[in-house]
């Protein structure tokens, strides 16, 4: 039909305003159009959800282990200096003695020790497995107030990276690699194995999972040796965020379609990877992030995995109940509402399978 039949339809009537609206909502042009808008807007908060979060990180409260036996002569000068340093507050907690500390620190309860040194100065003790950004800002701040002030100042990193990952960033990396593949892996079953029932659908996720979570570890542990994993719990950490990343996914398709990746990609990619606390420590985020992100899947299991690595001994479960809570209730919305699903497959009854 020529340009002029499309204004003045099959028969040379003029079209209507709403005519042509109903023409152009049917036709593909329309989601077209609202997927550049997606895609454009989705482009711009991105960038500026992690420029946000990373480009700029500043100290807000951060928790430090002050031993007050033995006090140092010039400790709360030191302490007063380093707050004017960071521009925030040190969150100190008193200890009766070193080892006191070194537990606190050891739990994730506190980022560095404050304590009396040798020679009457001071010592800081930080931690740059609980984080490389906050460890080395804690350092640095630390050895400016000493030369301002005249303290000897002594800062030792007790709990350091591993050699293979010095900035502390593998952890983040194969996380975000277990989020992504997650609900990637989720829509390559909606495209390509449309059919899958319900209980078929989650037992692929799973099984794409655990070996998505053994490739990664894999490729960072024995491939290239960056970082010493204790591979199984590793794995399994792995294998469960991908699962879940997946079900998040699976649940979002059941409740809103095709448009399903919008909601997947804000939650997991806008707002989790940027508050996760991976690749900037949670003391250095804008605060509400740092909170948010600790109830999200990429923070859960970025958390998992450096208490597994760095921390063995002093595991928490909460991270593991967030991963739970967002896999258990993504799959009950997806099964309670599988209806809704655009996938599966019709079954044929016995009695008419028979007639035929």
């Amino acid at each position: 039909m020529s340009e002029s039949g499309d204004r003045h339809g099959a028969h040379g009537r003029t079209l209507t305003l709403r005519e042509r609206w109903e023409a152009y909502r049917n036709s593909p042009f329309l989601p077209a159009t609202v997927l550049v808008l997606i895609v454009a807007a989705a482009a711009g908060l991105f960038a500026g959800s992690y420029t946000y979060a990373m480009a700029d990180p500043a100290p807000h409260r951060i928790p430090a282990a002050l031993v007050v036996r033995p006090a140092a002569e010039r400790g709360e000068e030191f302490v007063a200096g380093m707050e004017k340093e960071l521009d925030a507050s040190l969150e100190l907690r008193d200890y009766p003695d070193v080892a006191d500390a070194r537990r606190a620190l050891d739990e994730q309860k506190v980022f560095a020790i404050v304590r009396a040194s040798d020679g009457g100065g001071v010592a800081l003790d930080v931690a740059g497995a609980s984080g490389a950004s906050v460890a080395e800002l804690l350092g640095k701040a630390g050895l400016e107030v000493g030369d301002a002030t005249g303290i000897d100042v002594t800062v030792q990193d007790v709990k350091p990276l591993q050699r293979g990952d010095p900035r502390g960033l593998a952890l983040f990396y194969i996380s975000l690699a277990a989020v992504i593949m997650g609900f990637l892996g989720a829509i390559q079953l909606s495209v390509h194995a449309h059919g899958l029932n319900p209980a078929e659908r989650i037992a692929f996720t799973a099984a794409y999972a655990l070996l998505g979570g053994l490739a990664i570890a894999a490729a960072v542990d024995w491939w290239l040796g960056a970082v010493d994993l204790p591979f199984v719990q590793s794995w399994l950490i792995l294998a469960f965020t991908m699962f879940t990343s997946g079900m998040v996914f699976t649940m979002f398709n059941t409740l809103m379609g095709r448009w399903a990746m919008i909601p997947t990609w804000g939650v997991m990619v806008l707002l989790g990877n940027p508050s996760s606390g991976g690749a900037v420590s949670w003391p250095l985020l804008p605060s509400a992030l740092g909170h948010i992100g600790r109830w999200l899947p990429p923070g859960a299991s970025v958390n998992a995995q450096h208490t597994a690595v760095y921390y063995q001994g002093h595991q928490f479960v909460f991270p593991y109940l967030v991963l739970a809570g967002w896999a258990l209730v993504s799959c009950t919305v997806f099964w309670v509402w599988r209806h809704r699903h655009p996938g599966g497959r019709a079954r044929t009854p016995e009695h008419a399978a028979a007639a035929t």
